[in-house]
This record gives C-alpha cells, structure tokens and sequence, in this order.
C-alpha cells in the first residue's frame, strides 16, 4: 500500500505547487486604470453590530468615485446594525419587506428596487474597503469579456477563535480560490465583493432567482459567467474583514456551515482532502517515510507561507508551526460535514437540499 500512499502524497505536492503558481500569478497581477467612471449603487446587507462593523460602514463613506450611491439595506427595522447606519450623514437606509431562506438575499431584492446605477456592488456588511475600492474593481468590466469582478479579503480576528479561522483563510482558503482562475474555471465570486453590470443581472433573474440557496454568492457568479459565457476576474485589490466568535464552539459551526455550502455546490467536494497536505505528511511519517513528509511539509510551507505573507499580508505568516494542523483541522471539518444536511447560521437551524437549497426555517419571525 506504500505505492498508494506515494500517490495520495504526490497529488497533494502536486495541487500545493500548483495553488503556489496561482498566488504568484496574482501577486503580478495589475489592476486595468479606469477609462470611465459609469454611475455605481453598492448594495449592502448588513445584520448585526460591534466596533469592526461600524468602522467598515464608515470606509463606504470615504470612497473616491466620481458618482456613485451606497444602499444599505436590513431585515427588521430593530437589527442592531440599523442604529449604526443611521448614524451615518445622508445614509440611505432599507427595511426589506422580501421573505426568503437565504435572508440575505431577501435583504438584496429590496436594495435592488432602489438601486439606480449601471453597474451593481454587493459586499458584506462587515467588509472594510479603501478609498479607491471602486476605481479598482469597476475598471475590469470595460472588457464585454468579463461579467463579474470579486476580490480576496484579509481577516482581521477578535479572539482567539477568529485567530485560528483566520490562518485557514490566509493558507487555505486565499490559495486555493486562486486555483480556480488559473485552471479556467469561471464560475467563481466571493461575498467580500461582488461587483457586476445591473442590467445582465436583471437579465439573468435578479436576486429572486437565488433566494433560496444558500451560496447566493456562487450562484450569483455562476449565472453571470456561465449565463452569458462570460468570465469573472480576481481583482488584485484586498478587502478586509472582521471575525468574531463567542466561542470555539460557534467558530466550528461557521466552519461546518461553510464545508456545507461547498459540498452541495461543487462536485469536487469529494476530492478535497487531496490538498490537506499536512495530512499526508502525517501519514507518511507514521509510515516510516520521512523523506516524503519532508518534502510535503516542504512544499505546504512555501505555499502557505507566500500566500500569508506576500498575498493577504498577514503577520500569521509566521505561524509556520501551525500550518499542518490546520490541514488536520480541515479533514476533520470535511468528514463532519458529509454527516448532517443542515446549516447553523443567525442562531437558526435550517434545512439544506442536495441542490444547495435552503429551508425557510422561522428567521422572519
């Protein structure tokens, strides 16, 4: 069974060099210059409140863009987050009145009633962007080619919870998003920013065509690439986010919720403890094959390092140590979530299909 053991540990090398080629690609990667400014509605849904989340409302109101408007948009009137907003000078602030399983979505559809620019944001309600956000990613749609622009973000963790996520996102998580455009594949998008033209949304359905699944922001990104046989773009700019966890217990639910949403809407699910290389590695020592686990850690450092250090920048770069015990943390995850068919997300318990579809649950209630 050695031979077979030399294989698993070949393919995950090999999947680890390549993720290595896609960050460095992106790290050459130089955002196009703007030619023209068309008119921009960012649609922003936001739930919730702490000091990250006002800081990253406020990063909206000092955006550098010739004309543009910026919807924030709620599911109850008594949401935490609809003080905060308010607060804002000249916030436009609505109440969604839409019901759907993903809640989210239902919060979009009313912003999408009110949004009046050519071309469309979406980002999450705790994401934190710089003055030249827009002139960053709009600039890509120039090309009739692309349908959908999206960028990696950089978490910034409150607790020690947060911390360890965090290390996922900056060694896993970034690199092997990257992979995607490197091998051609376009059906990719990221809730940290989605950014796309209105019109061949609406024409793809609108936001009432995903209201039921959970990965609205792959569903989204599938319909404006694959819809229209147009691609989507990694821009090279990095926003950035807060993680806050109550407990390790809530951490794992997020991660468990996330595995899920994978599983119901890639079919490469299946295969993806082949890129836990530290895994592997841990296999081959038990094995007695010291040279293989040397040249695996080897290589998963390299990865996980640049990804850290030169992509996301990240002072958790230097948490080398710790870089195959995530992977052991992420099989882990992965077997779990093969074991139950529902999701924890805003303290409810929802159901979820094996199409990627959601429960209604009672979150309106």
């Amino acid at each position: 069974m050695i031979w077979l053991l030399y294989a698993i540990c070949a393919a995950a090398a090999g999947y680890q060099l390549v993720a290595l080629a896609a960050v460095l690609r992106q790290l050459l990667r130089r955002d196009p210059k703007p030619a023209r400014f068309p008119t921009v509605s960012i649609l922003k849904p936001v739930h919730g409140a702490d000091a990250f989340f006002e800081a990253a409302i406020r990063s909206h109101t000092a955006i550098d863009y010739p004309s543009h408007e910026v919807l924030f948009g709620v599911n109850h009137a008594a949401d935490e987050a609809a003080e905060s907003v308010s607060a804002l000078p000249g916030a436009r602030l609505y109440v969604s009145p839409h019901r759907q399983p993903n809640a989210k979505v239902a919060n979009l559809m009313e912003l999408e009633r009110r949004a009046m620019g050519e071309i469309w944001v979406v980002n999450d309600g705790d994401i934190l962007v710089t003055p030249e956000y827009l002139r960053r990613i709009v600039a890509p749609l120039e090309d009739p080619r692309v349908g959908l622009v999206t960028c990696l973000y950089r978490p910034v963790p409150l607790g020690l919870p947060a911390v360890w996520e965090s290390l996922g996102i900056a060694i896993d998580f970034a690199p092997s998003t990257l992979v995607a455009p490197l091998v051609g594949i376009d059906e990719f998008g990221l809730g940290s920013t989605l950014c796309f033209r209105a019109a061949e949304w609406k024409a793809q359905g609108g936001f009432a065509s995903i209201g039921e699944y959970l990965a609205d922001d792959y569903q989204l990104a599938k319909r404006l690439t694959k819809g229209q046989a147009k691609r989507a773009v990694m821009s090279r700019l990095i926003v950035d986010t807060g993680l806050r966890y109550a407990d390790w217990g809530a951490m794992w639910r997020h991660q468990i919720r996330w595995a899920r949403t994978i599983r119901v809407s890639r079919g490469e699910y299946l295969g993806l403890p082949v890129t836990h290389a530290g895994l592997w590695m841990l296999a081959a020592a038990l094995c007695g094959q010291w040279p293989l686990a040397a040249i695996l850690l080897l290589i998963r450092t390299l990865t996980a390092f640049t990804a850290a250090r030169f992509l996301l920048r990240t002072s958790l770069a230097w948490a080398i140590p710790f870089f195959p015990l995530w992977d052991l943390f992420a099989s882990a995850v992965w077997a779990c979530a093969w074991t139950g068919n529902t999701i924890e997300w805003r303290g409810q318990t929802l159901p979820l299909s094996a199409t990627g579809k959601l429960g209604l649950g009672n979150w309106n209630k």
